[in-house]
Parts: structure tokens; sequence; C-alpha cells
């Protein structure tokens, strides 16, 4: 509860606009009453939670209270179960990897209870980051025999005969946010023993032309720079006991001028098929540096401001 520094405390005092201090083993806090009604009940309902072993860093506590501060006190133990119920276990020195926010908890929730999900949203939400972490505990579970780890390769067009080595050295740089993902909640060595053994892949879109992925969990990272014929292929690709999570931007599509993004297109034909699920997230979630958010926000605004310029 404390935390580094008491930043715990800090984001307690920001969220329900009291003063807190610590007394030995006590919390002393002191404002308006219903304030302090508020927060003594988030901090017993915090209390009783069982976390299963982890640890609920500063960063996370506030995260949870950004989660919880317009939900009445009697609504606190619900949303926290919820919170910590969508914890996710995987290979790393992490052990977990949690939401650290609604949208991501609702994001989580639906990667469990759908064969196909969908999440759009800006950079920095954690998409592919937690769509990673199901993935690896997907297999940790057995609950599938391969990863398969995908991504258009956009950016290298027609510089791709020009960079150097062979075709998976040619793409791999474009691959590499997949690598940083996953060796984030893997060890290196175990890492590269699973691609080695084909149990996870990582590899360019074009590659799964002509496949069908059984028993696998796959995910299209950066789908907002696939074709329509691309997302069209790639949908086709699932089969028996497989699960699949396409995450994408749709607002830094790199494609070239008059080609539509399938990932954009998508939206419109899937809709209202049953066991897909679409999940938006915003500049809320994003959970980088705060300049991201900021940064993300002002892009939105300018935007809008360009568009309402051409309208006229």
């Amino acid at each position: 509860m404390y935390g580094r520094l008491d930043r715990s405390l800090r984001a307690l005092e920001e969220t329900f606009g009291i003063g807190a201090s610590l007394r030995g083993n006590r919390i002393l806090i002191q404002g308006e009453e219903g304030a302090v009604q508020r927060a003594e009940r988030f901090i017993r309902e915090l209390r009783e939670l069982d976390t299963d072993g982890y640890y609920i860093s500063p960063e996370d506590m506030g995260h949870i209270l950004r989660a919880i501060k317009h939900k009445p006190p009697d609504e606190f133990s619900a949303s926290l179960k919820r919170y910590f119920s969508n914890i996710i276990p995987v290979l790393s020195k992490k052990r977990f990897i949690v939401p650290r926010s609604e949208t991501q908890r609702r994001y989580i929730e639906a990667i469990k209870n759908y064969d196909m999900v969908i999440g759009i949203g800006p950079a920095g939400t954690g998409k592919t980051y937690l769509a990673m972490a199901m993935a690896i505990n997907a297999l940790m579970r057995k609950q599938v025999s391969r990863i398969i780890l995908a991504r258009p390769a956009v950016e290298a067009g027609e510089k791709l005969g020009f960079l150097p080595g062979d075709i998976y050295e040619k793409v791999n740089p474009y691959l590499r946010p997949l690598y940083d993902a996953l060796f984030d909640m893997m060890d290196a060595d175990k890492a590269h023993r699973l691609i080695e053994k084909g149990i996870i892949e990582i590899a360019p879109l074009a590659f799964m032309r002509g496949r069908t992925l059984n028993d696998s969990f796959i995910i299209l990272d950066e789908a907002q720079n696939t074709t329509s014929e691309q997302m069209k292929m790639y949908l086709t690709r699932l089969g028996f006991n497989s699960k699949t999570v396409i995450t994408g931007d749709i607002t830094q599509v790199d494609l070239p001028p008059g080609k539509t993004s399938g990932l954009i297109e998508s939206q419109q034909i899937l809709k209202g098929i049953e066991g897909l699920c679409f999940v938006y997230f915003s500049q809320q979630d994003v959970v980088r540096h705060r300049l991201v958010q900021e940064i993300i926000k002002a892009y939105e605004k300018f935007e809008s401001s360009r568009r309402k310029d051409q309208e006229r």
C-alpha cells in the first residue's frame, strides 16, 4: 500500500481529494467526511483482496485508482476483484501481467471468451503486449500447441531488395517489436529454443498465405497496414482450436495512396458476426510515459481541426 516514496498514498490523495500520511503501521486520512469514507472503504477492500501472490506496485495502484475513481463505494470490491481476476501469469521475472485500464480489462476478458478479437486504438495502449501475454499463458496451460506472430512488412516495400541478407534477415527489423514483447514475457534462452523448435513462429504476413492454422494462438500486429486482400487472406487462415488477436492503429496507416486498409474496412464487413469481438482503445488507455498521452491528444485535436477546415 505504501509503495516507494509513498507514491501509492499520493495517488490515493489525488484520487479521493484527501490528505494521507503514515503513523507506524497505520494510515491517517484527513478531509471531507464523504471523501474520507470513500478512501477508507477502498483501503479496507484492498486489504481483503487476494491477489494470488501478485505484488501491487505504485504504478498499478495509480491505474487501479483511476479505474474505480467514479464508481460508488459499494462497487469497489467487485471492481477490484474484476481487475485482479484478469491478472495474466507469464514465464518471466515479472510473473504476472495486469490490466492497467478498464478497456485493457475488457480486452483480456474478450480474448478469454472469443476466438477472434480485434483491438483498435493508438500506440501505447497495450494491444499487442496484452495479446502476447495471453498467448504465452495459453501455451503455458497447453491450451494451444504453438504461437504464431505476424506483421505486414509494409515499410520494407521497394527497399526490401536493398537490405543485406536472406529474406528472414531482410524482414527481421520489421518484426523486432514482436520479439521485444516476447522477451519481456519469457526468458530469452527459452524463447529462442521455442522459436528454433517452431513452437513460436514470428513471420511476415505474406508467409501466412496457403496455410491453415490449427491448435494455435495467432497475433496479427500493425493490421492497419494490411490491404483488403491481405486481411481476407489472414482471416480465413484460422483453423480448429485456434484463437487470433488482431491489433492496429487506424490513425497510422502506412499503405500507398489509393490502397484501402484491411483493418479499417473490416469494421464494416465483420460487424455483427457472432464469436468475434471488437475492442476500441482511446488515449485515456495509454500506459506509456505521460507525454505519449498528451502527444496523442494533441494530434487528435490537430487532425480534427484540419478535417473541419477541409469540409468548409
